[in-house]
């Protein structure tokens, strides 16, 4: 079992690290564009973005996913392939209805939603009710700036429709999971990354000229790069047997079993919700870009959280929900397990390197064109406090679904709302006292509560979690990593002293020289440690390439 969860995790990495490898290009391409604080383009879009996210991550990635892939597993094993097509079928045409409603509401109230999520004061009443003094504004916060909130609302208006085409992407990538197909729907998000470097070049330059802001070329671009995920599922889920049949039953069993799994689940991420409005109008009262460099930082952590992360939880469900469905809670130990230790073996050395490599990181990939170095120091300081979040992210994204497989979707929930009190509260004190990085900060510490939580309450749940083996190991893997983040920082400082200057290329072989010194440490220091997982892994690549 450990030996497919890391195969099956390794393919799903191969495709995701090109999109996210993608995705990256996309940010250095949107800051070479319209920078962060060059004027309000970025902040307007990112705001703007958030509208469809919010609503996506409540109905479509979310709670829709972790009680999709279960239930449509369940039927495909016990009623086959037909009733399973048949299930698929009345899931996408209810979520083509539901969010067809919510794309029109979107776009006929885009200003007011708008004006709650960038430019409503939630902070002052939320200081007073835990005994502080409410500051006013920033002068230079959102609404101060002409024309922001208006060119917000226009985007969120464009931007409505991808909604749709997002949500029955989700739903293709969750059966074809479910038929253990990984690589293609692992790769479709690249396609949102393609779109967007494309028309940044082939649509913004001709957006004055029909009347609409240069940045309504990236909002055009989200809708297209919507479309594009569907496409590129639709050949691959097609050779299975799917076939596309306009159905509606709402008496259906299996249809009203996902529906009963995601009221709980979208109860809990409303209140994830609630977090991130509060969040967005802090960064909103805080200096013109602040907005867009936490999106940068956060976008830059989320890239070991797709490649590690995500792909080994996505490996990992369509075998736990099997598990659960047989009750076989020795199965489900086991691959939870390994999912952990294969996850911290990735994750806890790529948060350390995202700390002690965050400005040059930033540097190479972001500060080009409009990206000035004042942007690139703000998002590297974001970066260096939003990594710890980096474990607790990866963690929940097996934690959480497990929960579901074994139809319990309250435990979750209450989990949910309770790092997200706790990250409201610690947002709010911490914005006071270090700016914009205290939300990156009280986001990362939310969610490492939140990993911890479900992983504890999960342990009970199964008899355990194989707690001695994880701890050992994560012990191992943190020295190891320390070691390997020191060797990082001191080559890289090393670095720009003989290698001084800030070309593209320089600059490429200062990180790359750092990361080279820190994985040759890590290598090292993990054979010196006896760490298993490693070991596993590379003697695995050893023989795939000695058969070769």
């Amino acid at each position: 079992m450990s030996s497919r969860l890391a195969r099956s995790a390794g393919l799903i990495s191969i495709a995701t690290m090109a999109s996210r490898l993608l995705g990256v290009a996309r940010e250095a391409v949107l800051a070479r564009v319209f920078g962060a604080s060059a004027d309000a383009s970025m902040d307007a879009f990112n705001v703007a973005f958030r509208v469809p996210n919010l609503v996506r991550d409540l109905f479509a990635e979310g709670a829709m996913t972790a009680a999709f892939v279960p239930t449509f597993s369940r039927t495909l094993n016990r009623d086959g392939r037909e009733a399973a097509w048949r299930l698929g079928n009345l899931v996408i045409n209810t979520l083509v209805i539901v969010t067809a409603v919510l794309v029109v509401i979107g776009i006929l109230f885009a200003e007011p939603i708008t004006r709650l999520l960038a430019a409503t004061d939630f902070t002052s009443p939320l200081l007073r009710l835990l005994g502080f003094d409410a500051p006013a504004p920033a002068a230079t916060g959102f609404a101060a700036v002409e024309g922001k909130l208006a060119l917000t609302v226009q985007l969120t208006q464009i931007m409505m429709p991808f909604l749709t085409t997002i949500a029955v992407a989700v739903a293709m990538m969750g059966m074809l999971n479910s038929l253990n197909r990984f690589f293609v729907p692992a790769l479709s998000p690249a396609m949102f990354n393609v779109a967007t470097i494309v028309c940044a070049y082939a649509l913004v330059p001709f957006m004055p000229s029909i009347g609409l802001a240069p940045v309504a070329g990236i909002a055009i671009a989200a809708i297209l790069g919507g479309l594009g995920q569907i496409l590129v599922q639709w050949p691959s889920l097609r050779r299975e047997g799917f076939r596309y049949r306009p159905v509606l039953d709402f008496a259906d069993p299996g249809l009203r079993e996902i529906l009963r799994l995601m009221g709980p689940g979208t109860l809990g991420l409303a209140a994830v919700q609630i977090n991130v409005v509060v969040n967005t109008s802090l960064a909103a009262t805080q200096e013109q870009g602040a907005v867009s460099w936490l999106q940068y930082a956060f976008r830059l952590m989320y890239l070991p959280i797709g490649l590690f992360g995500v792909s080994i939880a996505t490996a990992a469900l369509p075998d736990l929900s099997r598990q659960a469905t047989d009750a076989d809670k020795s199965a489900m130990r086991s691959t939870i397990s390994s999912g952990l230790r294969l996850m911290l073996m990735l994750n806890v050395p790529a948060t350390i390197g995202l700390m002690v490599l965050a400005r040059p990181i930033v540097e190479l990939i972001l500060e080009h064109g409009r990206f000035t170095s004042k942007d690139t120091v703000a998002t590297a300081m974001a970066l260096m406090f939003y990594a710890p979040g980096l474990l607790g992210y990866s963690a929940v994204k097996i934690a959480s679904p497990s929960f579901y497989a074994l139809r319990d979707s309250r435990t979750p929930v209450i989990i949910s709302i309770a790092s997200v009190t706790l990250n409201l509260v610690l947002n709010l004190v911490l914005v006071r006292v270090m700016g914009y990085r205290g939300l990156a900060l009280g986001t990362a510490i939310a969610a490492l509560f939140n990993a911890i939580a479900l992983l504890v309450l999960l342990g009970r749940r199964i008899g355990g979690l194989d707690g001695t083996r994880v701890t050992i190991a994560m012990i191992k893997i943190t020295i190891a990593s320390a070691v390997m983040g020191a060797a990082a920082l001191l080559t890289s400082y090393w670095l720009q002293s003989v290698l001084p200057g800030e070309q593209w290329y320089i600059r490429m072989a200062q990180v790359f020289g750092a990361i080279g010194a820190g994985i040759v440490v890590l290598l090292g220091s993990a054979k010196v440690l006896g760490i298993s997982e490693l070991m596993t892994a590379l003697d695995r690549v050893r023989r795939r390439v000695v058969r070769r």
